[in-house]
C-alpha cells in the first residue's frame, strides 16, 4: 500500500474495491515511517475520540512533501486554521467561534436556505437538461455562506473557484508541481480578499458573521487579525465544497437505488434519515488525519508519539463489521446503524454539522418536491473530481 494508490483513475470512479482491500491487508497497514492507514470503523472511532490523538498537520505534510514542502504558502494558511490546532491553541479558538455561531442562531437560517435552494431551482431551465452541478449543488452552498458574511454574490464564483484549489492542499497524496502552485496562488487571493473585507467591517461593521467575530469577547479574549482572516476561510470553504459534493452525492446514490427514492417520494417524513444515509452511502468527505500527541493504544497496538494514522471516513462508512450490507442504500436503516462520521467526532467534531445537515435536507426536499420528475441523464457517464479526500463529481446533467 502506497499513496499513490489512493490517486488513480479507477480509484477516483470507484474508491470502494480499494477501501475492501485495505481493510482485509489489516487493521492498521503501514504506508510510511512511523505512518498508518486505517479504514475500519471502530478503529476510526476510537481514534477520533481519543484525546491522545489530534493534529499535527505540517508533520503530515512533511510526511509527504519534505521538509522544504511545510514553507508552502498554502500549507502555512492551512497550519493557522483552527481546525488544524489542537489544546489549548484549538479549545481557546473555538470557543470564541461557538459563540459567534450561537449568536448567529443557526436555525434561524432556515428561511434563508430555503430562499435560496427556490431562487436556484426558479432559474433552471424547463425546456432542455441542465447540469445540477453548476447551477444547484454548487452555488446554493455558495450563495448562502455568503449572504453569511455579507459578501457579495457576484464574487461567490470568483471564491468558488479559489476555494477548489485551497482544497487541493487537503489530498492524500502529493501534488504535482502545477497543482501545488495553484493551490498556492488561491490561497494567498483568498487571503488578500478576506483581509479587505475584515477591515471594511472594522469601518462599519453589521449583522453579519464577520462582524460577529470581531466583536466577540470571552472575558477579554478576542480573535487577533491573523485568526479571524484563515478562520473565515475555513468557514468559507467549510461550507462551500463538503456540502455541495454532498448534495450530488446524495442525488447519485438516491438515483441508483431506485426503489429508495421511490420511498422517500412517497414518504416525505424519511428526508433526515436519508440525509443520513446517503452521507454514510457515499460522504463527500473521504479522509482525515490524526497524530498521536503522546504514546497511545488501539486495537492492542501501541502508537508511539508522533505516529500518524490517515483515516479512510468512506472505508468506515462501508465496513461490514459495522454496516450490515453496506454498500445498499437503505433510508429506513435503524438509528443504531446508520451514523455516519462524516462530521468526524470528540473535539473536532464538524462545528457547521448543523448547517451543513440543513442545507442538504433542503437541498433534497426541494427538488424532490419542486421537480418530481427529476432524472439524471449521465447517472452512467460521471466524471469524478481527480481528489481522495473530498469525493464529488464535476456535472449531473438532469432533465425536469
Amino acid at each position: 500500500m502506497k499513496f499513490t494508490d489512493l490517486s488513480s483513475a479507477e480509484f477516483y470512479q470507484d474508491p470502494y474495491p480499494l477501501y475492501q482491500r485495505i481493510r482485509d491487508d489489516g487493521r492498521l497497514v503501514p504506508i510510511a515511517a512511523n505512518t498508518f492507514i486505517t479504514g475500519h470503523h471502530d478503529i476510526i472511532e476510537a481514534l477520533l475520540l481519543d484525546r491522545k490523538m489530534g493534529r499535527r498537520y505540517l508533520d503530515s505534510i512533511r510526511v509527504r512533501y519534505g521538509e522544504e514542502g511545510i514553507h508552502e504558502p498554502v500549507f502555512q494558511t492551512m497550519s493557522r486554521m483552527f481546525l488544524m490546532m489542537n489544546p489549548p491553541e484549538h479549545t481557546r479558538l473555538r470557543a470564541l467561534l461557538m459563540k459567534a455561531f450561537n449568536a448567529r442562531q443557526i436555525d434561524l437560517l432556515r428561511e434563508v436556505t430555503q430562499a435560496v435552494a427556490d431562487e436556484l431551482i426558479d432559474a433552471l431551465p424547463a425546456d432542455r437538461p441542465f447540469d445540477l452541478v453548476s447551477s444547484f449543488t454548487v452555488p446554493m452552498p455558495v450563495r448562502i455562506i455568503c449572504r453569511l458574511m455579507d459578501v457579495r454574490i457576484d464574487d461567490a464564483s470568483m471564491l468558488g473557484a479559489d476555494v477548489g484549489e485551497l482544497m487541493q492542499s487537503l489530498e492524500a497524496a502529493p501534488l504535482s508541481a502545477d497543482r501545488l502552485a495553484s493551490a498556492n496562488a488561491a490561497a494567498r487571493k483568498l487571503e488578500a480578499y478576506f483581509k479587505d473585507v475584515v477591515a471594511a467591517r472594522r469601518r462599519k461593521p453589521g449583522t453579519d458573521l464577520i462582524s460577529t467575530l470581531l466583536s466577540v469577547n470571552d472575558d477579554g479574549d478576542t480573535f487577533s487579525e491573523d485568526e479571524i482572516i484563515s478562520n473565515v476561510i475555513l468557514l468559507f470553504f467549510a461550507g462551500h465544497e463538503t456540502t455541495s459534493n454532498m448534495i450530488g452525492n446524495a442525488l447519485i446514490s438516491l438515483h441508483r437505488h431506485p426503489d429508495q427514492l421511490d420511498k422517500l417520494r412517497a414518504h416525505p417524513e424519511l428526508l433526515p434519515r436519508a440525509v443520513s444515509e446517503c452521507m454514510r452511502h457515499d460522504s463527500s468527505v473521504q479522509f482525515v488525519a490524526r497524530t498521536a500527541l503522546e504514546e497511545t493504544e488501539v486495537d492492542g497496538v501501541t502508537l508511539p508519539k508522533g505516529t500518524t494514522v490517515f483515516m479512510l471516513l468512506g472505508a468506515a462508512n462501508r465496513d461490514p463489521a459495522r454496516f450490515e450490507n453496506p454498500d445498499k442504500l437503505d433510508i429506513e436503516r435503524s438509528e443504531s446503524t446508520n451514523r455516519s462520521i462524516m462530521f468526524g467526532g470528540g473535539i473536532h467534531y464538524c462545528l457547521g454539522a448543523r448547517l451543513a445537515t440543513l442545507e442538504l435536507e433542503t437541498a433534497l426536499g426541494t427538488l424532490l418536491t419542486r421537480l418530481p420528475n427529476l432524472r439524471l441523464t449521465n447517472i452512467d457517464d460521471l466524471q469524478w473530481h481527480p481528489r481522495n479526500t473530498l469525493r464529488g463529481v464535476t456535472s449531473l446533467i438532469a432533465t425536469r
